[in-house]
């Protein structure tokens, strides 16, 4: 059955920045098609809110409350599931934003911050995972969250898109360095109604006008994003490695200008 192909039954799962919106629906996601998930983010009651939904589909949790903002944080996540579980299968590097600024406040230090929290964490989640990986399952999958403003040029974005593009290209230069037994795979959402989303959710003046513009004629819901999760980590994916699938409703333009004018 082709259905089949996308279980992740006894498999075990870190996501990052699970606490809530996108990691948060991938982690149950995960729960639901047969995974056990360390879920990791800043705040546990939180987490303890994700547990329950991922232990009420009959699968279990970890939490990790970290400042995953700390590289070094975030490579302790691949022994916690091993401890936990006993092995290590996917890893969702999830965790990461930055506030849009304009380029000429934009400090160094922003730029570089930025990149860490973007693509440094990731980095030290994916060396530290990838021998456990073929250690305890003989291979596995990660997938890195980026974003469209990573392909897409909007004002505001300088630090934010800069590191999403920067992990973007991370994904395909360790896919060809794990290949073929770890996968590593990116996922590229546009305008997703998480809680980064909610003045845009409850004001229609700004909701509509971004809708009207996006082809599929309406914003993302956390599910799109996991949905895509589970087909990457799963092998109904098997066949991939190094790709970004852009999950952004068909935009090719950002479709929420921020109010920057010209200098």
């Amino acid at each position: 059955m082709i259905l089949d192909r996308f279980r992740l039954d006894n498999s075990v799962a870190v996501v990052t920045g699970a606490g809530r919106g996108l990691g948060a629906a991938i982690a149950v996601a995960f729960a639901e098609a047969g995974a056990d998930v360390v879920i990791a983010a800043r705040t546990r009651s939180q987490l303890e809110a994700v547990a329950e939904q991922v232990e009420s589909t009959g699968r279990r949790a970890h939490i990790v409350a970290a400042d995953l903002a700390h590289p070094e944080e975030t490579a302790k996540l691949a022994a916690e599931a091993v401890d936990a579980f006993g092995r290590l299968d996917i890893v969702v590097n999830n965790v990461g934003g930055t506030m849009p600024n304009m380029l000429l406040a934009t400090s160094a230090k922003d730029l570089k911050d930025a990149l860490t929290f973007n693509v440094v964490t990731a980095h030290a989640l994916t060396t530290a995972a990838a021998p456990l990986m073929l250690e305890h399952a003989g291979g596995g999958s990660v997938i890195n969250i980026t974003s469209t403003m990573g392909r897409l040029a909007g004002r505001g974005f300088a630090a934010y898109g800069t590191a999403k593009a920067a992990l973007a290209h991370y994904t395909r230069l360790a896919a060809m360095d794990l290949c073929p037994k770890i996968r590593v795979n990116g996922i590229a959402p546009g305008s997703i109604l998480t809680s980064a989303l909610d003045v845009v959710a409850s004001n229609d003046e700004l909701r509509e006008p971004m809708e009207k513009v996006t082809p599929m004629r309406r914003l993302g819901d956390p599910t799109d994003i996991a949905a895509a999760a589970v087909y990457l980590a799963s092998p109904a994916g098997s066949y991939l490695t190094g790709k970004i699938l852009e999950v952004d409703g068909g935009i090719t333009f950002p479709n929420l200008d921020l109010p920057i004018p010209d200098l």
